[in-house]
């Protein structure tokens, strides 16, 4: 499986890239995609704009897919800010009313919510043990007035791969909703929303999906609908989007009503032949060859005297690899790993390895060797 996903990116010969938490390399389907549309607008400019609008749906339908959600539960955004943000403007909120996140989080999974402070809600930030998220005192943070919990699915400096199944149980018992930062686990990791219902989800496409930036997936739970009120509304946002002269305000009764205007033609394209060759290979196929790399990668670190932060538990591992090398400065660490065509970051004080499910044995040879 891995050498049958290995072909299916084109990495320049000689690179190892241990960087996919950042910005991941694109398919080869997704860069022939975006290549041919370019070409196409170059060409002939909005002639063929039905075609691309509908490649626009097969990207929607693909995003549902690959979680188990409905097409009507999907709205296609351009980052994952973009769908929080839909969530912390768009909820109903009333002075008194509290939202609660971890410490650590992201700044797209913070700011929005800290914005709301003006507006009354408390932001309750709750400090975690070093390099993990404790389920437990999120739901001692919880109170009557508690309406929502948000949290990554995976923490983008630690690789702490949070049990969704636990949580979103324990915040729904406590009569709040869940929103999940999914961007560092969609891709490489199975998930059923309808065996686990969450509330609300948004992930960008370039980091473990090997899309581009600028193209990402909103779910929002279908009973959830008209509880956000949609902001950035514009021309494609109602049932008769395309229909100018026609101003009533009737909003579509799917996801879609989220996405304002122009689309992201080119992004979603390449979004769309992304997830296709990752639901093609099988995302439980994925996930287990990611877990083979990051043990091997582990191991290897380890041999040249290398201290691992990230958890290596089988609930709570993910792509994301946090280390040390002692006496060593994480970012002399990466620029060191540069110079041998290795690519790496750090994060918090910490050097970063984040491979994906393509990524060889020799790439894995080549990181240790840069950093002996």
């Amino acid at each position: 499986m891995t050498k049958s996903l290995r072909e299916l990116v084109a990495l320049e010969p000689g690179l190892a890239y241990f960087d996919h938490a950042s910005v991941a390399p694109l398919t080869i389907a997704a860069r022939e995609a975006m290549t041919h549309w370019a070409d196409d607008v170059g060409r002939f400019g909005a002639t063929h704009w039905n075609r691309w609008r509908t490649s626009v749906e097969k990207t929607r339908r693909l995003a549902a897919r690959l979680i188990n959600a409905e097409r009507e539960e999907i709205a296609l955004i351009h980052s994952t800010t973009e769908g929080i943000n839909l969530v912390a403007e768009g909820y109903p909120w009333k002075q008194g009313d509290n939202v609660v996140v971890p410490a650590g989080e992201f700044p797209s999974n913070l700011y929005p919510w800290m914005m709301l402070e003006a507006r009354g809600v408390e932001v309750r930030k709750v400090q975690m043990p070093e390099n993990r998220i404790d389920i437990e005192r999120l739901r001692n943070a919880c109170d009557a007035h508690t309406r929502l919990v948000t949290c990554s699915w995976v923490g983008y400096s630690h690789g702490f791969r949070v049990d969704l199944d636990r949580l979103v149980q324990i915040v729904h018992e406590q009569g709040a909703l869940l929103c999940v930062d999914a961007i560092q686990g969609l891709g490489v990791f199975p998930l059923d929303v309808k065996q686990t219902p969450i509330d609300f989800l948004s992930a960008d496409g370039h980091k473990w999906i090997l899309g581009p930036e600028g193209a990402g997936v909103f779910y929002i739970r279908r009973e959830h609908l008209d509880l956000l009120r949609p902001i950035g509304v514009g021309w494609n946002s109602v049932a008769t989007a395309g229909e100018f002269q026609n101003d009533c305000l009737d909003l579509r009764n799917t996801a879609a009503r989220y996405e304002g205007g122009t689309f992201n033609m080119v992004g979603l394209a390449g979004l769309g032949a992304s997830l296709q060759t990752l639901l093609d290979v099988g995302i439980e196929n994925i996930s287990q060859a990611l877990h083979d790399v990051m043990k091997k990668a582990t191991e290897e670190l380890q041999r040249i005297g290398a201290v691992i932060h990230s958890s290596q538990h089988d609930q709570h591992w993910s792509g994301i690899l946090s280390f040390d090398l002692p006496g060593k400065d994480a970012i002399a660490i990466k620029q060191q790993a540069k110079t041998h065509h290795v690519i790496l970051n750090a994060r918090n004080g910490h050097a970063r390895i984040s491979p994906h499910a393509y990524t060889s044995e020799q790439d894995i040879l080549q990181l240790a060797e840069s950093l002996k």
